[in-house]
């Protein structure tokens, strides 16, 4: 008989979140070793690491109170994090589009090399790194999208934003294509096995 299998580290951070949601309460260390491996199956031992872990990252507030450390984080709090979490992946799209740029002009001069077709497989990869945190943290946000809907359409604008220049992106590699193609004869398959663009290379729909 196959061991079961335990949880992922987002699986523990996901369900230590639905004790502070759905008990809306101040909790200790001790407390929620109690609790956690009881109604969302943590193993004790890693409580104290998850917990950490969300403190770090914004989720969960902490705040000392004698000799006894208090933990709580509401629905807001969540939302708010992943807003700073999107607008991050907003200015790295941003970064992303200025590179983009710089490369462009190096291949109107024809300087077609080694260095920049790494360059550009480099940047392919950036553009669907930051697609998929997109996609993770928009997931996210609609789970709790009862819980603030100020803040939960905020969230939505800045993704809006973040989509956008993730298609102008798109669009311009696109542009460089279609300028290849012109300038120096080459076929489509062949620009997209030079400078490493996935066959389903597309917009963000």
């Amino acid at each position: 008989m196959s061991k079961k299998k335990g949880l992922s580290v987002e699986e523990k951070r996901t369900r230590m979140m639905e004790i502070f949601f759905e008990t809306k309460d101040v909790f200790q260390l001790k407390d929620l070793e109690k609790i956690a491996p009881k109604e969302k199956g943590i193993t004790a031992m890693s409580v104290k690491e998850v917990l950490q872990s969300l403190v770090d990252d914004g989720m969960v507030d902490c705040e000392r109170i004698g000799t006894s450390n208090y933990y709580w984080a509401f629905p807001s709090k969540a939302l708010h994090a992943r807003k700073r979490k999107l607008e991050v992946l907003e200015s790295q799209l941003s970064e992303g589009s200025q590179k983009h740029a710089s490369l462009q002009k190096s291949i109107e001069k024809a300087k077609i090399g080694r260095c920049e077709t790494e360059e550009r497989t480099r940047l392919a990869k950036e553009l669907s790194s930051l697609r998929d945190q997109r996609e993770q943290l928009k997931a996210e946000v609609e789970k709790y999208k009862d819980c603030d809907p100020q803040v939960v359409e905020e969230i939505r604008q800045a993704n809006k934003v973040a989509k956008e220049a993730a298609n102008r992106w798109t669009d311009n590699i696109f542009a460089i294509k279609s300028w290849a193609k012109r300038k120096y004869g080459f076929e489509e398959n062949k620009i997209d096995k030079t400078f490493g663009i996935p066959e389903d290379f597309d917009y963000i729909d």
